[in-house]
């Protein structure tokens, strides 16, 4: 995994990983897309497996930009690109598909670590990373992830962090 990767996809682990807070009401709401006075510089391209709506995983490639203080990966499923957002400060995650401009804050994103996979907004869009989810088992040693298989967030409607479980516990009903 490169190194740039710590600022952006690390980042989405802090998110992954945070401790719990107290939930809140979901709801989408747009946000403009960031300022492009910001040079865009390729970290990586990831060629991979990608699953959207459940569906079966068919290849797919993930090219994430650094923006400054924003990373994006964008997800090239056949004719199909969505893009997902992470801001450094605060963090927050937002999704954009095909050739929208609007940012929609995430309701979720989980890592489920024994199919390498990490999904957000339920099963929408799930993407086969082992490289990544691997670099974050090495990173968090700590307690938190030891045994543990699924690591879910849950996002307010800004897409800051409000809840995050872990295994049966994301079973819950946050409301």
């Amino acid at each position: 995994m490169p190194p740039p990767l710590l600022r952006g996809v690390l980042v989405c682990a802090a998110a992954l990983l945070g401790s719990c807070l107290v939930p809140a009401a979901v709801h989408s709401q747009g946000q403009p897309a960031p300022s492009k006075a910001t040079a865009s510089k390729v970290l990586y391209t990831l060629a991979t497996q990608c699953s959207l709506a459940g569906g079966p995983a068919q290849p797919c490639t993930v090219e994430a930009i650094d923006e400054g203080g924003t990373t994006i990966y964008r997800h090239r499923i056949g004719a199909q690109t969505i893009a997902v957002r992470i801001t450094d400060s605060p963090v927050t995650m937002a999704i954009q598909s095909g050739t929208s401009t609007t940012w929609v804050p995430l309701r979720s994103a989980g890592a489920l670590f024994s199919t390498n996979s990490i999904c957000f907004n339920g099963r929408e869009l799930c993407v086969v990373n082992p490289n990544y989810l691997n670099s974050v088992r090495e990173d968090r040693q700590d307690l938190r992830l030891q045994g543990r298989d699924l690591v879910k967030v849950h996002f307010g409607p800004d897409g800051r962090v409000n809840a995050t479980c872990y295994d049966a516990g994301c079973e819950a009903d946050l409301r």
